[in-house]
């Protein structure tokens, strides 16, 4: 690398103004942003028009820039501008997780094939830096499970949810207006954006690599008051878990919202923060918290890869070389509770055991174990007002 690390930045939103805030804090990085690439040619934006250009290639063909930091929404443009960056010989560092997700396999051959390497420690839970510590720390550890609070959009709501009076409705709202939910919060509450964490963490935890649908991925819309109430009955709160687990010398993967109970760690996690739990053969359980969207939160990660490529670092993607991974299986049994307005709905779930059932004119549940391939292929899956969680 040069002296001075040069950056071609692609969009300048939240975390892209967060990025040149801490930058710009930062003594001793030598890190210059010399051109921003973005789209609207008519917002306002606080730094002079010189330092902004529309077109791509003036960062993607301009041979002084040494790395490029892509920090936009759309994941196909993202993934256009990434694979042209490393085919110009550029290093790459983005927080795009649905583009990574969704491209890994293409994302790995591209680096082995130019040299360059993508990093993406602001694709998961923002400021904590799971991806190097799987990726270095437990690149030799046989972990069997990482767990995780990954979208603090989701733990906000279900934070405020549990613990007042408030309707699901009435606290999106709330979200909304403090910039914790988009308007369009679907990717957020439908579970689509921890199903691309739990991918990344995944591959790079145990070697797996999947793509998105093979994550089986269900929400929290369907939360009600009544739920929260539930839980809380049996000693619980309620949280939008990311589970990978080995069991059997085979991976599951799935985000579903889960009664965790209060002497939990991860029940202690609350509002907007993010939480990963490791649980390892040699290392026992560990236990990560921080900041997982905003800002600053998100260019710390983005400062931290940027640092890293200084020294020339790229993913060595260690137990995905070593060819062992495990194979992916839903054939496996889950406590599950399964809280319906129709009885048949509920009763669609093949439950192994049922340790409580409970009726009501207005709301039908069940406590029971069942395999998460039947509960994920019945009717009760697939009705949007059914509330589905594991135990």
């Amino acid at each position: 690398m040069a002296t001075t690390l040069n950056i071609g930045l692609f969009g300048f939103g939240c975390v892209g103004q967060g990025l040149w805030d801490v930058l710009h804090r930062t003594k001793g990085l030598q890190t210059e942003i010399t051109r921003i690439c973005v789209k609207d040619r008519n917002k306002l934006r606080p730094l002079g028009a010189g330092m902004f250009t529309f077109e791509q290639n003036d960062i993607l063909e301009d041979p002084k820039v040494d790395v490029v930091v892509e920090l936009i929404d759309d994941a196909d443009a993202a993934f256009t501008i990434v694979k042209s960056a490393l085919l110009n010989g550029k290093a790459v560092v983005t927080a795009n997780k649905k583009m990574v997700a969704s491209n890994f396999a293409e994302l790995l051959e591209l680096q082995q094939a130019t040299g360059r390497p993508v990093l993406y420690e602001a694709s998961s839970c923002g400021s904590i830096p799971i991806i190097r510590n799987l990726e270095e720390y437990y690149d030799n550890d046989m972990l069997d499970g990482v767990q995780g609070i990954v979208n603090g959009t989701t733990n906000y709501i279900l934070t405020k949810l549990t613990e007042t009076t408030a309707s699901y409705d009435d606290v999106l709202r709330e979200a909304q207006q403090l910039g914790f939910a988009e308007s369009d919060p679907t990717l957020d509450v439908e579970g689509y954006d921890a199903a691309f964490k739990t991918l990344i963490m995944g591959a790079h935890a145990f070697g797996t690599v999947l793509r998105p649908g093979d994550v089986i991925r269900r929400g929290i819309t369907a939360v009600s008051s009544f739920d929260a109430v539930t839980a809380k009955a049996h000693g619980h709160t309620i949280k939008l878990l990311s589970q990978s687990r080995i069991r059997d010398g085979h991976l599951t993967s799935y985000v579903l919202p889960a009664f965790v109970p209060y002497q939990d760690p991860l029940a202690t996690v609350r509002n907007e923060y993010n939480a990963v739990l490791l649980h390892g053969a040699f290392s026992d359980a560990q236990f990560f918290v921080g900041k997982g969207a905003g800002g600053h939160p998100t260019a710390s990660a983005v400062l931290s890869d940027l640092a890293a490529l200084r020294y020339a670092y790229k993913y060595e993607y260690k137990k995905i070389e070593q060819g062992t991974a495990p194979s992916l299986t839903t054939r496996v049994p889950v406590r599950a509770y399964v809280r319906s307005h129709s009885a048949d709905v509920v009763s669609s779930v093949p439950f192994s055991d049922v340790e409580v059932e409970y009726k009501s004119g207005a709301n039908h549940y069940v406590i029971g174990t069942t395999l998460l391939e039947s509960l994920y292929r019945s009717e009760a899956f697939a009705d949007k007002r059914t509330f589905i969680a594991t135990l």
